[in-house]
């Protein structure tokens, strides 16, 4: 069976490919291409950060690592919620995402 520190990474993971390819949906106009740089970073830099905080060196390292993890995660659900409700892409995945 599978750990939950490696499902929570392979989830981690999927959600980062879902990220990209939504991005790369989005860089047609120069708003796309904004939101769209915002949400590449926040999206994938979610999964880096907890692979790290799997390295810390403590618990408090940990936890401050995670915490980072929450942050990025949260931007993201703002950017992906800005996308829906401006109509940049109308596509029912970006419930899934948020």
């Amino acid at each position: 069976m599978e750990s939950k520190s490696n499902q929570l990474s392979e989830r981690l993971l999927d959600y980062a490919a879902e990220i990209v390819r939504l991005t790369t949906r989005l860089r047609k106009t120069a708003t796309g291409r904004q939101i769209a740089s915002q949400l590449l970073r926040s999206g994938t830099s979610s999964g880096a950060n907890y692979e790290e905080a799997c390295g810390a060196q403590s618990r408090a390292d940990f936890a401050h690592k995670l915490q980072i993890v929450l942050k990025e995660l949260r931007e993201s659900r703002f950017w992906l919620r800005l996308v829906q409700k401006t109509d940049l892409i109308n596509d029912d995945r970006i419930k899934s995402l948020i």
